[in-house]
């Protein structure tokens, strides 16, 4: 009998340093355990530095991407998860889609909070962009908006 391929081989994760971070990690660690996938973390730095100087920034904002990047993979890793990370730079929806194509990932699994209004209207969000530019599944998780 010949085996079945993974369904999901690669997943791109993107994480935005916040507390919805934690929601879309925890059903994408079930995925990965359950279908052995490799889970390729990312985070898309936007700030000044980032948008102008793109991987040659070293201002304290991509400083701390690389290092809470580095943080999850690490803990993924430690419960067995094969776990990579890219940190992209500008604006996240163009980089999000570029990220798809250049991992050859057959998931993309994010955290969606609604929308920012004006922000939104703008510019788009990221999840709208990714989903009607890929070809491939996008799972999106919606958490939700805690008041401070």
């Amino acid at each position: 009998m010949k085996a079945e391929p993974r369904l999901y081989r690669k997943i791109l994760v993107p994480l935005e340093g916040t507390s919805h971070d934690s929601s879309i990690l925890h059903h994408v660690r079930e995925l990965a355990k359950k279908h052995g996938s490799e889970l390729i973390l990312i985070h898309i730095a936007d700030g000044w530095s980032a948008r102008f100087f793109g991987a040659e920034s070293d201002s304290k904002e991509v400083r701390e991407d690389r290092e809470y990047l580095e943080t999850c993979a690490q803990k993924l890793k430690e419960e067995g998860i094969t776990a990579t990370w890219r940190l992209g730079y500008g604006q996240p929806g163009p980089e999000l889609v570029k990220a798809v194509r250049e991992t050859g990932c057959d998931l993309v699994a994010m955290a969606t909070h609604g929308h920012r209004w004006v922000e939104d209207v703008l510019f788009g969000s990221a999840s709208s962009e990714v989903r009607h530019s890929v070809e491939i599944p996008v799972l999106l998780l919606r958490t939700e908006h805690k008041k401070v």
